[in-house]
């Protein structure tokens, strides 16, 4: 091995989770989570949306797979109301993710942004991909929004 070789660790983290909104061309909203998404931030980050989609009176469509997460029980009963502020959930058929252009969004990163690097921590991979992420918006002419989860209870969600 030559003594310029990089030497990945044994050490195993927790996963970096993502989840995003994309509008081709035009805006990327995406959140980070060390460790799973859970069903309360996806809710918080869909209840933006709708929230947003009806004060501008234009109806948003959110394409996803067909995640546990997408389909449980709480986030189906609030599909009603998402609807009725103009926020509308399109599944994909099972087993079809490459359908959903978010899917190519998280190879272009991977593989543009990522690619070759070791990182120390899971913080170390998060600024990465955030700076990854702010990186492709400026290359492709689209705003790029993060959305902060927070698990206290007076706060929901923050968009920087």
């Amino acid at each position: 091995m030559s003594k310029n070789a990089l030497v990945q660790t044994k050490r195993r983290g927790r996963r970096l989770s993502i989840i995003g909104l994309l509008q081709p061309s035009n805006s990327f909203v995406y959140g980070l989570v060390i460790g799973g998404v859970n069903r309360k931030s996806y809710i918080q980050m869909m209840e933006q949306e709708a929230v947003d989609a009806e004060k501008t009176g234009r109806i948003r469509v959110i394409v996803q797979d067909n995640g546990p997460i997408h389909r449980s029980k709480e986030v189906q009963q609030l599909w009603p109301r998402w609807e009725s502020q103009g926020l509308h959930i399109f599944f994909l058929p099972k087993y079809c993710s490459e359908m959903n252009p978010i899917e190519l969004e998280w190879q272009h990163l991977k593989r543009d942004e990522l690619s070759g690097q070791m990182f120390d921590d899971e913080l170390d991979l998060a600024y990465a991909v955030m700076d990854g992420v702010k990186a492709r918006g400026e290359r492709e002419k689209h705003s790029i929004e993060r959305v902060k989860f927070y698990s206290y209870p007076h706060t929901s969600l923050s968009v920087t």
